[in-house]
């Protein structure tokens, strides 16, 4: 059975809502897993071809305007540096001129929960928002239907013979 990647309300619980003030971004995306929050976070951000090469432009449009663009969580420049670290929950993200966010990884109920929260710093921060916004939800819904496809939930594991 292929699992229907759902938006939601982040759960309370996490991290970000410690992070979110009125006219903040916060979205939310879950499906049923049995994946661990480690396990969620390494299968949702491997990305396919297409998602690494849209990266890369970004990457390369956004370099001269002085943006970060570092892929090594421990770099200054890093774009996707580790805040926090649970058995329940992953955020990982960066403050940069423009904006500052982070995406959370968070496990309640059996369910995998993805969200992203994004603080505009500027008019530039609320124009890159809007720009790659339909980037953002295509790769959210990707990257969870990837979790729930790799890691179904215990009762839809397939049967060893």
């Amino acid at each position: 059975m292929t699992q229907t990647v759902r938006k939601t309300t982040h759960p309370q619980m996490s991290e970000l809502w410690r992070l979110h003030q009125s006219g903040d971004f916060l979205d939310g995306y879950a499906v049923t897993s049995s994946a661990s929050v480690a396990e969620a976070a390494e299968t949702a951000f491997t990305m396919p071809g297409w998602a690494n090469a849209l990266m890369r432009l970004r990457n390369a449009l956004v370099k001269p305007l002085g943006l970060k663009t570092g892929e090594d969580t421990q770099a200054s420049d890093a774009i996707f540096p580790i805040h926090l670290d649970t058995e329940t929950e992953r955020v990982m993200g960066t403050d940069d001129n423009h904006l500052n966010f982070r995406i959370s990884v968070l496990k309640t109920d059996g369910n995998i929960h993805i969200a992203t929260w994004v603080h505009a710093n500027n008019i530039w921060g609320r124009i890159y928002l809007a720009v790659v916004m339909p980037f953002h939800i295509l790769l959210s819904r990707n990257s969870l239907a990837r979790v729930a496809r790799v890691h179904p939930p215990l009762d839809e594991a397939p049967v060893a013979r």
